[in-house]
């Protein structure tokens, strides 16, 4: 079938505020990291991936004043270096964002202390090509004295449930030079939540977290796919900000279809697109009169497509 590329981002109509796709749960029980790791996967999902500093305040609030946990971040004893970008989720940042405003900060700092320095008074350290290659950097660049730091990183951690996302929240002390092989991160919340490496052995608190988006491998049409969420979940899965977007085009990528049907859908008689709604649940059916929904490019980008209702593709159910 034919898909056209649809070029808005988070404008269709919705009818709620916030809805997380993943909830947290501060566990004070004293384990190892192994032991955390077991226990969060038998009662939740996994031990807490952290993909920016957002999550890291939701952190905190989820500690509820304690100093001190491990979250889901190792160093395998013979993982390799891998090369990651400071900010995450950076390739698709840049087919969205059509403007940037930059900063050439003329302080001299470690790269560890330019990462903090960026993400304290800014966004982050400018990261990928595309910044790079930006006319506006190539000046500031030239401009400065000396060698400018900017947010390419290569290390060795991996987080616990597979995923790929280059978030880290380090100390300053840390030195990412050295072998780490065999360690594992927590977060100190005494310091502002920076991460510290420890032998994996010593027993601590820890977080896990709870994934409620769930990829479904069945093919459907998208008002089948709405019909199966509400019945055995609670609905189509619902992008309201970039952090979604990039928590969920992780897990596009395992779809056996090459595009994934989202809760969007258009309306001729409104001329919009919406969200499904489960507080009106009838209304994608009054208005959906167009036979256009929304899906996920499972590879690529993960851009967001419009195709025709009746083709049977994978979905994601947003869990209760």
């Amino acid at each position: 079938m034919q898909w056209s590329l649809i070029l808005l981002f988070l404008m269709a109509q919705c009818c709620f505020i916030d809805c997380q796709l993943y909830t947290y749960h501060y566990i004070n029980q004293n384990k190892n990291w192994t032991e955390a790791q077991q226990y969060c996967r038998e009662k939740h999902t996994d031990l807490v991936t952290v993909t920016n500093m957002k999550d890291m305040e939701r952190l905190k609030i989820s500690a509820g004043g304690q100093s001190e946990a491990w979250i889901g971040l190792y160093d395998p004893t013979n993982g390799p270096r891998t090369w990651y970008w400071s900010l995450t989720g950076v390739e698709f940042n840049e087919k969205t964002n059509t403007t940037h405003k930059y900063h050439l900060i003329k302080e001299l700092k470690t790269w560890q202390e330019a990462q903090s320095y960026c993400r304290e008074k800014h966004t982050d350290l400018i990261s990928g090509t595309k910044q790079l290659e930006d006319e506006e950097v190539k000046k500031l660049m030239i401009s400065s004295d000396h060698i400018v730091y900017f947010g390419l990183f290569r290390d060795t951690w991996r987080w616990s449930d597979g995923s790929s996302f280059s978030f880290r929240h380090w100390n300053l002390k840390f030195n990412n030079q050295i072998i780490n092989r065999g360690q594992c991160a927590m977060t100190v919340f005494d310091d502002g939540g920076r991460w510290r490496n420890e032998n994996c052995n010593e027993r601590k608190p820890f977080i896990c977290y709870e994934d409620k988006v769930i990829l479904i491998k069945e093919n459907k049409t998208w008002l089948e796919a709405l019909t199966y969420c509400r019945d055995h979940h609670d609905d189509l899965v619902t992008i309201t900000n970039m952090d979604d977007q990039i928590l969920i085009q992780e897990k596009a990528k395992e779809a056996s279809t090459p595009f994934v049907w989202l809760g969007l859908f258009f309306s001729c008689l409104k001329n919009k697109w919406f969200w499904v709604c489960k507080n009106n649940p009838n209304l994608e059916r009054r208005i959906n009169n167009c036979g256009k929904s929304g899906a996920m490019e499972a590879g690529g980008k993960h851009m967001w497509f419009q195709g025709n209702s009746t083709e049977k593709l994978n979905f994601f159910c947003l869990k209760r």
